[in-house]
């Protein structure tokens, strides 16, 4: 079945933790506690144009198995969205944007 996963759904299907959706290395509250919370122009693989991500206490994934196709890192090559099969994984929270493009990726990756 696919899946997305969010911030903390990104934690929940890494491999290191409950439902192992795709094999990563996870860094929770990677970007600081609740004060730190930013807004960035993403550049995710697949999109013509920047995506807004929306980071709020999120956490990355410092490395990613071989077969997790790597979508989008920030600053210093922190990954930020994967996916693996049919899971996807951002950091950030692309449901408190007015883009739709990641969830169409997710459906687009339903309907396949």
């Amino acid at each position: 079945m696919p899946v997305f996963g969010t911030c903390a759904g990104l934690v929940l299907l890494s491999k290191t933790d409950v439902l192992a959706g795709l094999e990563g290395d996870v860094e929770r509250n990677g970007f600081g506690r609740q004060r730190d919370s930013f807004e960035a122009g993403i550049a995710v693989a697949g999109l013509d144009q920047n995506f807004p991500g929306i980071f709020i206490r999120a956490p990355y994934l410092k490395s990613v198995g071989d077969d997790v196709e790597v979508l989008a890192k920030i600053d210093d090559d922190r990954i930020i969205a994967a996916k693996r099969g049919n899971v996807l994984v951002t950091a950030f929270h692309p449901e408190l944007s007015d883009d739709t493009r990641m969830h169409q990726m997710f459906l687009d990756m339903v309907k396949a």
